[in-house]
């Protein structure tokens, strides 16, 4: 679907990249004017950063680390980079995803691409794309800067404390920072106390840039490296069986940026920019169970995970044609082991993923094609984007393979996979709003899980899960349209989209097998089934009385049916959302009633039980001041900027879960935060 084809917002001065991408939707998480933004400012969590996002829910297993869905797909069937590097998360029980491994304090903006209309680095992105900002000083004027951030939660006394600098100039730029966050166990509802719910997390980064002076005209270069260090731990989950010792990860990258002549305005089009970056992550994500009680077996069960990656992005303007070339490139390692010691017994030792190494290469296309006004319209947008993406993939690890055969004899070590996507859409701009259209068909692989997982424990439905070979790549069709209009000083949007799936992956009982946790309910192997549909839409309302008052309300209803008509998991409800701000001169008021009614519809065949409607009151105030410095001392007149913001989340203390809480674990009760930032 076409969005506003929004830049990436706020890069500061001139950075060297100027290319647009297709976009729907983008929240801004630092500096920037425009776009959304959470009401906590730059310390909200990077969740929270995303529960702005149209089209995203997030699967919740503690206070730490949420796992985004869009288009109620999970992990699976999205896309999530940093800065177009693909990173992939190293427990088998989902407690990492990508997005936990960086922090507000280094990010710019969060992008969202719904559905197939993926960005260019995007490889099995049924659901949708997330491509994560990051934030970089760039090229200019604006010699020194400094920010800080202070913020405090009274519900699981909550601190964060975060800073960073940067320096920059017409040749050279520099940022850097460090954030930390610290949380004890929160209190639902009521004043419960949910334990294993605490946390604490440290982030530290580093960008730097050099430009290469121009070659007459605009033609010029920049080289840009980036390095980010985040280690969380006492990390628990109050929905699962075990909590997280370490997750750490260290991520690299090294970028050359070249921008070309302009094309002096005669028509005739040229090549505007070429990107080229490398990069490497590491993961390390260990579980632990210690601090448990009454536990009947110890377990150690470790995992990692190892990529390295590049890909280069070449973007041109033809006539009414702007179009982009990627080609890109990963190896990515997964190793996932246990280790359970059996009170008076030999310890016992099981590969759980089987050090699977998996070599990916892809080309994708992506075209805007403009049309002249005609009729009552303001002109047309075409856009046209596709990707093929060939994959192989080997077990490396002998035993793994061998305990994985004795379930599939006669498997083979290394298999490949060629997947790819196509989409299309075009919007109409008219007088009083637009109108877009469009359509795709993707495909994907079957992660390592899927394919190769072995007897890996999932707390949602008590089952155990072994992963099968011989899957079938999963694919689907995509149709989609949004339509925009205002009427006075109102805005509506209607945004709907469905997804019909062939060889649709999910767990499906196996009686033959005998389950290995202890606790567990049986066995599930990964199959396909036939086919399966999942359909959202929304109704989004947004009104300017007078100045300074904005009210915005927003509805969404989503269906998921299997190939015999039963309900598919974590699938939301009706959910609601309606908010009224205020602002004036430095001060914002906002008020905001969100929930969602009863989830009816739920997936009892996998697993899944009822949840009871629910509705929150959150209220929040943000006020800003300037302080002007002389123009004297090595800042020489810069002015200081500071930010207050306070509110309270669940003003009256509801106990609730919503369907996407891994196995009905509360949300928070009252929560009254405060926070403070200082820029410079």
């Amino acid at each position: 679907m076409i969005g506003l084809l929004l830049l990436i917002i706020g890069l500061q001065n001139d950075t060297i990249t100027t290319s647009s991408q297709n976009i729907d939707e983008v929240v801004v998480v630092s500096r920037g004017q425009g776009g959304k933004r959470s009401a906590k400012g730059q310390v909200a969590t990077i969740d929270e950063h995303l529960q702005e996002l149209n089209h995203v829910e997030l699967v919740r297993r503690g206070s730490y680390a949420w796992e985004p869905t869009v288009n109620n797909m999970q992990t699976e069937r999205l896309s999530t980079t940093i800065d177009g590097m693909k990173i992939f998360y190293a427990c088998t029980d989902k407690m990492d995803p990508v997005t936990s491994y960086v922090e507000s304090g280094n990010l710019q903006s969060i992008s969202l691409n719904s559905g197939l209309n993926g960005n260019p680095q995007a490889t099995g992105n049924i659901g949708g794309a997330l491509d994560l900002r990051l934030r970089k000083a760039g090229f200019g004027t604006d010699a020194f800067r400094l920010s800080s951030q202070a913020g405090y939660e009274a519900n699981g006394n909550v601190q964060v404390y975060g800073a960073d600098g940067s320096h920059s100039s017409q040749r050279f730029y520099v940022n850097g920072g460090a954030f930390y966050r610290h949380a004890d166990n929160y209190k639902a509802g009521g004043g419960k106390k949910v334990e294993f719910s605490q946390f604490q997390k440290v982030n530290v980064f580093t960008n730097a840039g050099f430009s290469f002076p121009p070659k007459g005209g605009t033609e010029r270069g920049a080289l840009e490296a980036t390095f980010i260090y985040d280690r969380a731990s006492d990390v628990g989950y109050p929905a699962l069986n075990m909590d997280v010792a370490k997750a750490e990860a260290f991520i690299t990258s090294l970028s050359y940026k070249h921008l070309f002549p302009s094309s002096g305005g005669d028509g005739r089009g040229a090549l505007e920019s070429w990107e080229t970056k490398g990069y490497y992550n590491h993961i390390t994500h260990v579980m632990d169970d210690t601090t448990r009680p009454d536990v009947e077996i110890h377990m150690d069960m470790p995992g990692e995970s190892w990529t390295a990656g590049a890909y280069s992005l070449l973007t041109g303007s033809f006539g009414q044609h702007q179009a982009q070339l990627n080609i890109d490139g990963y190896y990515n390692r997964l190793f996932a082991d246990m280790t359970m010691y059996p009170g008076g017994a030999a310890p016992m030792y099981m590969v759980t993923w089987p050090d699977v190494g998996t070599l990916n290469t892809g080309a994708a296309l992506t075209d805007d094609i403009r049309f002249p006004s005609f009729g009552g319209t303001e002109g047309g947008l075409l856009h046209l984007s596709g990707k093929l993406s060939w994959q192989h993939q080997r077990l490396n690890n002998e035993e793994g393979y061998k305990a994985l055969s004795v379930f599939f004899p006669g498997m083979e070590q290394a298999y490949h996979q060629t997947t790819g996507r196509i989409a299309a859409s075009y919007q109409w701009s008219m007088v009083n709003g637009q109108w877009s259209i469009g359509a795709g068909w993707g495909s994907r692989a079957p992660t390592v899980t899927e394919a190769y997982g072995y007897y890996l424990n999932n707390t949602f439905d008590q089952y155990d899960y072994i992963g099968n070979p011989r899957l079938k790549n999963e694919s689907a069709i995509e149709l989609n349209t949004n339509y925009q209009f205002i009427i006075h000083n109102a805005q509506f949007t209607i945004d709907a989209n469905t997804f019909f799936f062939s060889n649709y992956i999910i767990g499906q009982f196996e009686n033959r097998l005998s389950a290995m946790t202890v606790g567990a309910e049986g066995v599930k192997v990964y199959g396909n089934i036939d086919h399966a549909t999942i359909a959202n839409a929304s109704l989004t309302a947004e009104w300017l009385p007078i100045n300074g008052l904005r009210w915005s309300a927003k509805g969404t209803y989503s269906i998921g049916r299997d190939d015999e008509g039963e309900s598919l998991p974590l699938i939301a409800p009706f959910t609601y959302q309606s908010r009224l701000s205020y602002a004036t001169g430095s001060l914002s008021l906002q008020a905001e009633v969100k929930g969602h009614t009863r989830q009816a519809k739920y997936g009892g065949k996998y697993g899944e039980t009822e949840t009871a409607a629910w509705t929150i009151v959150n209220l929040s105030a943000n006020y800003q001041f300037t302080i002007h410095r002389s123009a004297e001392g090595r800042l020489q007149g810069k002015n200081s900027q500071f930010t207050i913001r306070a509110g309270v989340e669940n003003l009256f203390d509801k106990y609730y879960a919503t369907y996407a809480d891994w196995c009905h674990i509360p949300q928070k009760g009252r929560n009254i935060y405060v926070n403070l930032t200082l820029e410079i």
